[in-house]
């Protein structure tokens, strides 16, 4: 029996909600808007350079894909910026794009209509910076535990949609999800979830990480997973390549707004696409490392699809989660190509040009993939120059520039330490 026949029983059979997308939001290394994001995307620009944050010389790495230029006071009153984490302030300024770029106007919605829309953000390590932050000041210190009172709800993972909800008084279901690299999708899947089983109306769902510091880029180095090409920062990430050794780490957010279709079409909102099914598994292999197989990831996959109710020859484009590290790549491509065969489906790697943004990964891959429904364009792997022998046959793997191509549904992947596989599936939207 085929792995797509024993995951469709997993389907759920009620009658389901549509759920498409009304807003985009977006920080990254590449871009502070959707805009300028996709148009540095389109073009394979990287977001790859020295480190600024802190002193590098000492680290096997010294360089990130990090938010550039980035200006809080534009979110978030100069007063209340010491209350949040980085991670947060992120949050903030994403999901705030995505909100205007919605037309909603939470401050005129009534509170009755404000209890059916809610929030749920990823992130794998939520306030790092501020946890390293504050116990450096307690250990060169003289002992006398002089924690900020901000310390805890600027460390904790849930407080970013938390302060989303807060700020726009939304009363809906609220959470964060944590499945290191797998949790803005994660989020973005529970939250199509809660619309389309009738939970809420309008859910803000995303994820963001702020873990460019001196302990994140420490221990990854540690477990060999950062790339060490010093010299060349730009080219550093190079998924699917035979000389990858490692990914890029970076930083940012990416938001959306989840809407039921008919809640949408009554306030005649601009549609960018449909959220038509979500799949998640486990691989069961390895803390750290993805089995060679590709089992966790053929699993999401196939429920996803399943969950989407098509089959594999439907799908137009998958945004692969390839991160360039040996086993990972290749592993996903293995459990890609037990689905897929020998179909023509386009596969790309796009943090070859953000890096890796570890939690908020999914859901600025999400973004592209609803903007590469949109606009017709599957964005190249920048930076791959041979392809790893490795490597199953007869895929399509687009290489360097983006290419045009008519864009119906849309695949991504998503995978984290722990064995985490969130995979979702967009649709072009047809009324």
């Amino acid at each position: 029996m085929s792995l797509n026949k024993r995951t469709a029983k997993y389907k759920i059979e009620v009658n389901m909600k549509r759920v498409v997308v009304t807003g985009l939001g977006a920080v990254t290394p590449v871009g502070n808007t959707v805009k300028e994001f996709w148009d540095n995307i389109v073009a394979g620009k990287s977001g790859a350079a020295k480190i600024t944050k802190f002193d590098t010389s000492k680290f096997k790495t010294n360089f990130a894909a990090e938010v550039k230029n980035f200006d809080a006071e534009a979110y978030i009153d100069k007063k209340e910026i010491k209350k949040y984490d980085l991670y947060t302030q992120f949050a903030i300024a994403a999901s705030d794009q995505a909100i205007k770029d919605s037309g909603l106007d939470f401050t005129t919605m009534p509170e009755i209509e404000r209890y059916e829309v809610g929030v749920i953000w990823g992130s794998g390590n939520g306030g790092i910076g501020t946890f390293e932050e504050q116990l450096k000041e307690y250990h060169l210190g003289d002992g006398t535990p002089r924690f900020s009172p901000y310390f805890i709800p600027k460390m904790i993972v849930d407080i970013a949609a938390g302060v989303i909800s807060i700020r726009n008084k939304l009363h809906g279901p609220n959470y964060a999800t944590v499945s290191a690299c797998a949790s803005s999708n994660t989020a973005i899947i529970s939250a199509f979830d809660s619309i389309r089983l009738g939970k809420a109306n309008i859910m803000v769902a995303g994820g963001s990480e702020a873990g460019i510091t001196e302990s994140s880029v420490g221990g990854f180095n540690s477990a060999h997973a950062l790339s060490k090409r010093n010299d060349d920062p730009e080219t550093a990430s190079r998924p699917f390549d035979v000389d990858r050794d490692g990914f890029v780490i970076g930083e940012g957010a990416g938001a959306l707004i989840l809407e039921e279709l008919e809640h949408a079409q009554k306030r005649g909102a601009h549609i960018y696409a449909e959220i038509v099914g979500g799949g998640m598994a486990a691989d069961a292999y390895h803390l750290t490392g993805t089995p060679p197989d590709g089992l966790g990831a053929s699993l999401g996959i196939s429920k996803a699809l399943a969950d989407a109710g098509i089959t594999p020859d439907k799908i137009d484009y998958i945004n692969a989660h390839a991160t360039s590290t040996g086993l990972g790549d290749a592993g996903e491509l293995n459990g890609i190509k037990k689905i897929f065969g020998d179909l023509p489906v386009k596969i790309s790697a796009t943090k070859s040009m953000t890096g890796h943004l570890l939690g908020g990964a999914g859901a600025i891959e999400s973004i592209i993939s609803i903007l590469a429904i949109r606009d017709g364009i599957i964005p190249g792997t920048i930076n791959t120059r041979n392809l790893d022998p490795a490597i199953p046959e007869g895929l399509n793997i687009v290489l360097g520039k983006s290419i045009h191509q008519p864009v119906n549904y849309v695949l991504n992947n998503t995978f984290g330490f722990g064995g985490h596989t969130a995979t979702s599936v967009f649709k072009k939207y047809e009324a």
